[in-house]
């Protein structure tokens, strides 16, 4: 992992994007920009593989597709390798689609979902259809006991282990990723009328997307993955943190692992970014909006932007609805026209 991982040359695309005013604000392939939406037409030369439809295959607690128009305005016009260190549910990457990326997650079994929708997508959908046909409580809570035993848990296939976790995901509490101090899952069943547990056509466009880009998929420590921003030869590297929400009382409802993240790895992660964009390296982060993350991201290298999204999973109540969150740009990242 890290810098052994090795980045073949590709030919830049040019594609030229466009929000073209519509409600959901989607980037559109235009034939050539003809200057119609002055200020708001915006171009990049950078490798792009257009799947139609794209979007998260999970249902993930402090997900980006909310805000995803607030994101695209700090999205660089031109980089050559797009790096995503705490993928999570990949909003962000699915509506880029970049045709170069390394994405990353501590999350082993999430990132485990990835390979097998890269490798096995076909196989994946059969065990997702029968996971639906049995879906109810009894049959949720025994699907989730299956690694409290770590023999029985190792003798199911990637593409079994796969399945379940999504299964899980899609019929647990409000999709919420969350495990115990042995980190193991233990969200309570959600009681969903008809909840969407195999999206076929969603999954086979993911598919398609991996196999047609050249996507590195790592599962490993955040900054082993910001790093091949430095070291993969790219020459215009944009990488998009989006690390466990900081939280005032320290709780954290999506946490991926049972060590979690700490105060500590949330001032490592700035001082990663700090020295990435010293390097030359545009930078992106999300995150909430609290008095510890304003504190540690001021600073000259970072410019701070407010931004409102709707939750509805926290700790504290007040936390829940329409709450203030926090974009980080490094300062050589501009801000595009809304």
């Amino acid at each position: 992992m890290g810098g052994d991982c090795d980045f073949p040359p590709k030919p830049p695309l040019k594609r030229f994007l466009s929000f073209d005013g519509r409600a959901d604000g989607a980037l559109r392939p235009l034939d050539r920009d003809d200057g119609r939406n002055e200020g708001v037409v915006w171009e990049r030369e950078v490798g792009l593989v257009m799947v139609d439809g794209l979007k998260p295959y999970l249902k993930w607690a402090g997900g980006k597709r909310q805000l995803l128009p607030e994101i695209r305005r700090f999205v660089p016009r031109e980089f050559d390798l797009y790096v995503e260190p705490f993928v999570g549910a990949g909003a962000v990457l699915f509506d880029l689609q970049p045709e170069r990326a390394v994405i990353n997650d501590a999350n082993g079994q999430l990132v485990l979902t990835y390979e097998v929708i890269r490798d096995e997508v076909e196989g994946l959908i059969e065990l997702l259809k029968e996971h639906a046909q049995r879906n109810s409580r009894e049959y949720y809570y025994e699907v989730r006991e299956l690694d409290r035993d770590p023999v029985e848990f190792g003798r199911l296939s990637k593409a079994e282990k796969a399945a379940r976790l999504i299964f899980l995901n899609k019929t647990c509490f409000n999709g919420l990723y969350r495990v115990n101090s042995q980190g193991l899952f233990n969200v309570p069943y959600g009681r969903y009328k008809n909840p969407a547990i195999c999206e076929e056509e969603t999954l086979r466009g993911i598919h398609r997307y991996l196999n047609q880009a050249e996507v590195t998929i790592l599962n490993g420590d955040f900054e082993e993955a910001a790093r091949l921003a430095l070291s993969s030869g790219a020459k215009q590297p944009f990488v998009y943190f989006d690390p466990p929400y900081h939280s005032a009382d320290n709780s954290n409802f999506t946490g991926y692992q049972a060590s979690g993240f700490s105060e500590r790895d949330q001032v490592r992660l700035r001082d990663v970014m700090k020295e990435l964009s010293e390097n030359g390296v545009k930078c992106l982060l999300s995150n909430s909006d609290t008095e510890f993350i304003r504190k540690i991201y001021k600073d000259e290298a970072f410019r701070v932007e407010t931004v409102t999204a709707t939750r509805a999973i926290n700790s504290d109540s007040a936390g829940r609805g329409k709450v203030n969150e926090v974009l980080v740009r490094s300062r050589n990242v501009r801000k595009r026209r809304a």
